[in-house]
């Protein structure tokens, strides 16, 4: 499946590209938190039968585990999970975080600490995220994701 880049997420992606990785894990579950009420769940296919092998693979680790899984894959560090994502087509990959967020709600899968608060650089990229609609932010979401892995 191919995808665009539209020119409303070029600058937030730009943006989110700058910060270290907690930040973009910390902006990833935000961003599910905005979306999933309305989100529709495709049936299974092959590509997303990948993401969740992945998934299973962060599962089954710790939590000190998952998280530091979690920061190899968004600084792309070389590790076996971080390739095999990297390896991920865009859905894949979109699901992949989709799973690792439910796991959040689930309590399966380590999650931002309740005292937790973005830092103050991440203002106007909230911002710029908030004028998107949602297919817009769905498109941002996909093309972070798919920058991350390797």
């Amino acid at each position: 499946m191919t995808y665009t880049t539209v020119d409303s997420v070029k600058q937030p992606l730009d943006e989110f590209q700058k910060f270290d990785a907690d930040t973009k894990l910390a902006l990833l579950w935000y961003g599910y938190l905005d979306l999933k009420e309305n989100l529709n769940p495709a049936p299974p296919n092959d590509v997303e039968v990948l993401g969740n092998t992945l998934f299973d693979k962060v599962k089954a680790l710790s939590k000190e585990e998952q998280l530091q899984a979690q920061r190899d894959v968004v600084e792309g560090n070389g590790t076996d999970i971080s390739k095999e994502y990297g390896a991920l087509s865009s859905s894949g990959a979109l699901e992949f975080w989709l799973l690792l967020a439910q796991g959040m709600e689930a309590g399966t899968i380590v999650t931002v600490p309740d005292d937790y608060s973005l830092p103050k650089q991440t203002n106007s990229f909230v911002e710029m995220v908030k004028k998107l609609d949602f297919e817009e932010r769905v498109n941002f979401t996909r093309n972070a994701v798919t920058q991350m892995g390797g």
